[in-house]
């Protein structure tokens, strides 16, 4: 009896799916945390355990050091310190929420992770390009996305998006710093084809959605439903213009 509990135990581990982790990146305004939280009900719809992350937050420490990091008045922040505390909000998370959640073969979707950070603090504040990767070697503990999804947006368009509100200590930046930042992240584009997908983020969410589904679908094939990446999905609930993003 205790052999044949054991053999039933093996087969259950095999047949345990394996974690998956995607990650949504892009500028200010582009619309990734509504396109994320899409994707999200689409594979809560197909079955699959998912969860949903932001960066900087996501935890008690992770979050305190969010509202660091975003207050308008600190203006006197420098590139240095901003760094570390974004990687020190994304060791907490990693730790505390994404391996756990990867160990127990949920599907992990995360706004923002340390492509980002290279993004804004290297592309955007101009700090040396191997200092931010050493960096984000230690805060990601090592894990690499399983897919990216960049959604691309012109910056004129996405910083429209961010003028309706009010903007954070990262949104205030200005127009040329977005400008950076998106330049960065099409270089990374480039350089990482297999695992960073552009995606465009013009156009009604829903269509947005259904371009963020046909990107995803080799490491997400639950996915590949018509029920899924049709209209009649998640997908074609939200009309919203894009999401005021948190990030870096």
């Amino acid at each position: 009896m205790e052999r044949r509990a054991t053999k039933q135990g093996a087969a259950v581990r095999e047949e345990k799916q394996a974690g998956v982790f995607i990650t949504f990146e892009g500028v200010d305004g582009c619309g990734k945390s509504t396109q994320a939280a899409h994707l999200v009900a689409a594979l809560k719809m197909s079955g699959r355990e998912v969860i949903s992350l932001r960066e900087p937050g996501s935890t008690r420490l992770s979050e305190k050091i969010r509202n660091l990091l975003l207050d308008p008045a600190n203006t006197e922040m420098c590139a240095e310190c901003e760094l570390m505390l974004y990687e020190a909000s994304r060791a907490q998370l990693v730790r505390q929420a994404i391996e756990p959640a990867l160990s127990s073969g949920a599907i992990v979707v995360c706004d923002r992770f340390f492509d980002s950070t290279y993004a804004y603090q290297a592309g955007g504040r101009g700090l040396a390009e191997d200092v931010v990767q050493s960096a984000n070697a230690l805060g990601s503990c090592g894990h690499i996305p399983d897919a990216t999804v960049l959604l691309d947006l012109p910056v004129e368009l996405s910083y429209e998006r961010v003028a309706r509100g009010r903007a954070d200590r990262m949104e205030a930046a200005g127009m040329s710093f977005q400008q950076r930042v998106r330049d960065c992240y099409l270089r990374l584009a480039a350089s990482d084809p297999g695992r960073i997908r552009v995606v465009d983020a013009s156009g009604e969410p829903a269509e947005v959605s259904r371009r963020v589904i046909a990107a995803v679908l080799d490491v997400l094939p639950e996915l590949a439903s018509p029920r899924l990446s049709g209209e009649e999905g998640p997908m074609s609930a939200g009309r919203g213009e894009g999401d005021r993003d948190r990030h870096a």
